[in-house]
């Protein structure tokens, strides 16, 4: 089909475009963001646009206009189900890379697939989707914004982040009193790792390419701390004996395996302990990425 279907009489104040200056137009008067799955057997899901959608013909990824309030990770998320099936909880967010156009904003999602799923063609904008091996991938007919955006998508494939945090010495850079109760201590600022996992970290925080991060963050915990129950969405390593020699094996481990692994410590012995597996930021980097 060649011509759009009509848009619905209640359709999203986000459907509509935005025009630049130069007469460029742009869908989605909020912005617009996409996802970029990533199955490490398959390659990654692209979809094959329909004629009548702008570059139609072209492959690119699952995506379109952003709701009014609506974060670029939750648009993309819900775009990728309604165009292309995936389901919930099928993928985990990897990092963010925003193409600026001034007057509009589109974000690639990259995700990896932690559930196997096939793409279904859910509505009228898909010719098809297709895993593509990513070596494949510059050899289609891609969309413009995807084309541009694809190189860094594309080195960006091979890195892994990790934070590694040595929960003992940050908590004891803040003088809140923690020593009344440090398990308890312990378990507060676990939460607010839980919660750190769910956001993206500045690239530039990490400095990695893109423009922002979900790393995996491991959290080690050591004395009293020990045996607190941890919140599930935590990598928790609890040491035995000594968490400096706990968090120096985990280091070293993670950065065997390819991760880009950051050590969050202030422990000057520690850092050199583990500076020739990963970088090292003191406590306060952490504190300030909480805001």
């Amino acid at each position: 089909m060649s011509v759009p279907p009509p848009l619905p009489a209640d359709r999203n104040p986000g459907d509509a475009w935005v025009v630049a200056s130069d007469g460029a137009r742009y869908w989605g008067a909020f912005g617009a963001a996409g996802l970029l799955a990533i199955d490490d057997r398959r390659g990654v899901l692209l979809q094959h646009r329909a004629q009548w959608s702008h570059h139609g013909g072209t492959w690119g990824i699952p995506g379109g206009a952003l709701h009014a309030d609506e974060g670029p990770l939750a648009g993309a998320l819900r775009e990728s189900s309604e165009e292309a099936g995936v389901p919930p909880g099928a993928i985990a967010p990897r990092a963010l890379h925003v193409s600026d156009r001034e007057v509009w904003t589109y974000t690639t999602v990259m995700a990896d697939v932690i559930a196997e799923f096939d793409p279904v063609a859910a509505d009228a904008e898909s010719i098809a989707l297709a895993w593509v091996p990513t070596d494949e991938v510059s050899g289609l007919a891609l969309h413009p914004g995807f084309a541009a955006a694809w190189p860094a998508l594309r080195e960006a494939l091979g890195v892994r982040p990790v934070i590694v945090v040595d929960v003992a010495n940050v908590v004891g850079a803040v003088p809140d009193g923690w020593w009344q109760d440090r398990a308890g201590a312990a378990l507060r600022h676990l939460e607010r790792l839980a919660n750190l996992a769910a956001s993206p970290v500045p690239a530039g925080a990490l400095s990695l390419p893109l423009h922002g991060w979900f790393p995996r963050i491991v959290a080690v915990i050591e004395g009293d701390a020990r045996d607190i129950a941890a919140p599930t969405a935590l990598d928790v390593r609890r040491a035995q004996g000594s968490g400096d020699d706990t968090l120096a094996a985990v280091a070293s481990e993670l950065a065997g395996s390819g991760h880009q692994v950051t050590v969050v410590t202030s422990d000057r012995g520690l850092r050199a302990r583990v500076e020739a597996d990963a970088s090292v930021v003191g406590a306060r980097w952490l504190l300030d990425q909480f805001g």
